[in-house]
């Protein structure tokens, strides 16, 4: 009797919440579909580009790291010298101090680069913002 009762509730709960799900999943018609519609392909494409110049830098950093460590160990092999002073307040030097310079100086640029790139998409995006709101409020507004 008690699995009748159950199966009962739960025959009357999807009898309910079913209507109310289909309702859940209307989306926009009409002027919002159409600024839906334009902000998914805009965002789209800027999560694709994203994604290409991540990988190119991926790429470009992978060829440069490679490059680095083997000019460094062509130099230690050129010069002899692979070992430092061995105290605890020393810095290394040589060709080491060399490539640290290298990298550091790779570093600042490539955070900059970045740095640019990201203020270039971000006023971007509020131009596209803004237009898409006022074109939304001019085609709203009755002529």
């Amino acid at each position: 009797m008690r699995v009748q009762y159950l199966l009962a509730a739960t025959f009357a709960l999807v009898v309910v919440v079913s209507p109310l799900r289909a309702q859940e999943d209307k989306k926009p018609g009409g002027l919002n579909k159409v600024a839906h519609d334009v902000s998914k392909t805009v965002k789209k494409a800027g999560q694709d580009t994203k994604a290409e110049v991540h990988r190119d830098a991926s790429r470009t950093h992978q060829v440069l790291t490679k490059a680095g460590n083997d000019t460094k160990a062509e130099a230690k092999r050129e010069t002899g010298i692979t070992t430092r002073t061995p105290d605890a307040t020393h810095k290394p030097g040589g060709v080491n101090k060399l490539a640290r310079d290298v990298s550091h100086s790779g570093k600042q640029l490539g955070a900059k680069t970045k740095h640019a790139v990201k203020k270039t998409s971000q006023e971007a995006h509020g131009e596209l913002t803004k237009t898409g709101k006022d074109t939304k409020e001019a085609v709203k507004k009755p002529q």
